[in-house]
């Protein structure tokens, strides 16, 4: 006959053990007739995932730790070990026809994040956007046949490097926010007028006719205002020059801003970048052309997510946001899942023992006979 799994064994003779009443916390007490031996039985396990489907709770929504144990101190101590559970996408190896890729700053730290529009496949934490952190990111992902940025220089170089077989939408949205901090909301020019509106007309755009309507008239604009693009102004030996101009320049160009926005949209209309959304798409694909839901959907819920947690330390807020991403993506598992026993019972550091010279102590606080102190008997100040 099999054993019950509830039947536990006697540890001293290993026999069964029998129920044997309660104790006064409401648990079981075992007892064994072979020798008498009375015990207790506890899951270790079912606590722990108790412990652990609190946090989670906690750490994802918006209730106040005590809403979770009797009170907050206590929610603390329980919890402790969960911190060093650290979530992770899986690697599936799956090719997405679209990926926005997008970074997000807090405490000092930045986190990379690839999204498909639906879920997140990938993050990568850095300092900040560079080269080196966004080619870690693109080597955890297979290439796919769009990526929509931001246009950071750093992400266009590991694009080049890493996917040079991807096409790349340019974010409209960060387009015309960078022509709008070139010329500012209101420019005082002709051309920096026209140019803006030319700018706000992009993201009116809805097909390939209209596309191409927009670069004809982005192209009659830059023949119209060639020469005056190409105004200078001349050092003086007397007054002021602007701070972006060193001491030793001669001359720069009169209308930087206006050069500055135009250089912008030529770049993008050159690299092929500016209406990708609409050239590669195939028949019922629709591609973004902006990065806004990953900004207003991703990056806002983790700024949310550490608002209502503020004051966490810097270790538990990038391990919050891990969690976050964790259960945005296609389809996480069960956090107790990637629980093991070695997280609530972590191992202790072996000290190292340090032999140390043997020889006279200059401070001490042992007893010498040198010093007339010798083994001292009785009640220290008793009267006799």
């Amino acid at each position: 006959m099999t054993v019950r799994s509830n039947q536990p064994r006697c540890g001293v003779c290993a026999q069964k053990l029998v129920k044997n009443g309660s104790t006064s916390a409401g648990r079981t007490r075992w007892r064994c007739r072979s020798c008498g031996a009375s015990s207790t039985q506890s899951r270790v396990d079912v606590t722990k995932r108790a412990e652990f489907t609190a946090f989670i709770s906690w750490i994802t929504g918006k209730q106040r730790q005590g809403a979770h144990a009797g009170s907050e101190r206590t929610f603390r101590r329980r919890s402790a070990w969960c911190w060093n559970v650290a979530p992770a996408a899986a690697r599936t190896g799956e090719i997405h026809p679209v990926i926005m890729l997008d970074g997000t700053y807090f405490n000092g730290w930045c986190v990379l994040v690839a999204y498909t529009g639906e879920h997140v496949i990938a993050w990568q934490w850095c300092d900040r956007e560079k080269h080196a952190s966004w080619a870690a990111l693109l080597r955890q992902i297979p290439a796919p046949a769009v990526a929509v940025v931001d246009g950071h220089k750093g992400l266009e170089s590991a694009l080049r490097e890493h996917w040079p077989e991807t096409n790349v939408q340019r974010c409209l949205f960060h387009i015309r926010q960078n022509i709008r901090t070139h010329l500012t909301m209101r420019p005082k020019l002709d051309a920096g007028k026209e140019l803006l509106a030319l700018a706000k007309a992009l993201t009116h755009v809805t097909d390939l006719d209209q596309a191409a309507a927009w670069s004809g008239e982005f192209a009659s604009w830059e023949a119209r205002w060639e020469s005056f693009l190409k105004h200078r102004t001349y050092a003086k030996k007397t007054g002021a020059r602007p701070s972006h101009i060193g001491p030793a320049q001669t001359w720069w160009y009169t209308h930087l801003g206006l050069r500055r926005a135009r250089g912008s949209l030529a770049a993008a209309i050159k690299a092929g970048h500016l209406f990708t959304w609409l050239t590669s798409a195939t028949e019922g694909q629709q591609i973004a052309r902006t990065t806004s839901p990953l900004e207003g959907g991703i990056n806002a819920g983790l700024k949310d997510l550490l608002r209502n947690h503020r004051g966490l330390s810097e270790d538990h807020a990038t391990r919050a946001v891990d969690w976050y991403l964790y259960q945005h993506t296609e389809s996480p598992q069960d956090p107790w899942d990637l629980v093991k026993p070695h997280h609530w019972q972590p191992q202790k550091k072996e000290s190292k023992e340090v032999e140390e010279p043997i020889q006279p102590a200059l401070y001490d606080t042992a007893f010498s006979f040198e010093d007339g102190n010798g083994i001292q008997q009785g009640w220290g100040g008793r009267n006799r």
